[in-house]
């Protein structure tokens, strides 16, 4: 019996979800700008919920990014001081994977286009599809302008059927829907990540071995990457 501590802040909701065997937990709030005091009385709540302390846990999963870069900052200190104080391993989670999970498990689309709200007339991007009951990606994340997307090059000349998720449809949807020539889906209920649904993603990394020390767990900023790329590039 796996259990895990999924916490994730990396966009306006913060968000906390506990599984023991069959039971989930959870404690979900969209709170813009108060992350810091909330996530850590939820993981208290979570755990007394569940009559355990997190020594009892096996691995804290957590919302890696993309996403804000405060919220992303709170989520990685807090998961490393809970993580490393108990001995535990931790898990970090695409917030857009994040996202499409969601997208799959409430309307049963296998094909998802996940953007979230990136700020300063840029969204995070990611393609994802069903593989074996989890949303997996197709190609790589990125960080762009909402009318620079396009779909990964086996499904341009498809004519394919897309679910379209995430805070980046509802401030961009005109632009993002010019710049995509296939059939969309837009469902603006799903607008942010919740731990829960990053909870199964977490539970089978943490089975395949991929959990880290805590030291290790990092945020993913994706504009980052792309200032590196350009420094590369120049040189």
């Amino acid at each position: 019996m796996t259990k895990i501590l999924v916490i994730d802040t990396a966009t306006e909701a913060c968000s906390v979800a506990l599984k023991t065997g069959t039971e989930l937990y959870e404690d979900y709030q969209l709170a813009p700008r108060q992350h810091g005091e909330l996530v850590l009385p939820m993981v208290d709540n979570l755990l007394k919920q569940a009559n355990l302390k997190l020594e009892n846990l096996d691995a804290i999963g957590f919302g890696r990014g993309p996403g804000a870069f405060t919220g992303l900052r709170i989520c990685v200190s807090i998961v490393q001081g809970l993580a490393f104080g108990a001995n535990l391993p931790v898990v970090g989670i695409s917030s857009l994977q994040a996202l499409a999970q969601q997208a799959y498990n409430l309307f049963a689309y296998d094909k998802v286009l996940a953007a979230i709200d990136a700020r300063m007339n840029e969204i995070y991007w990611g393609q994802y599809e069903l593989d074996n009951g989890l949303m997996r990606l197709v190609g790589e994340e990125q960080v762009l302008q909402p009318q620079d997307v396009t779909l990964s090059a086996a499904d341009m000349s498809k004519d394919m059927s897309f679910y379209a998720t995430g805070s980046g449809w509802k401030t961009y949807s005109l632009q993002l829907t010019e710049a995509l020539n296939c059939t969309l889906n837009i469902e603006q209920e799903v607008s942010f990540p919740r731990a829960s649904v990053i909870l199964p993603i977490a539970e089978a990394e943490f089975k395949a071995g991929n959990a880290v020390a805590a030291e290790l767990a990092q945020p993913v900023y994706l504009r980052n990457n792309v200032a590196k790329k350009k420094v590369e590039q120049g040189k």
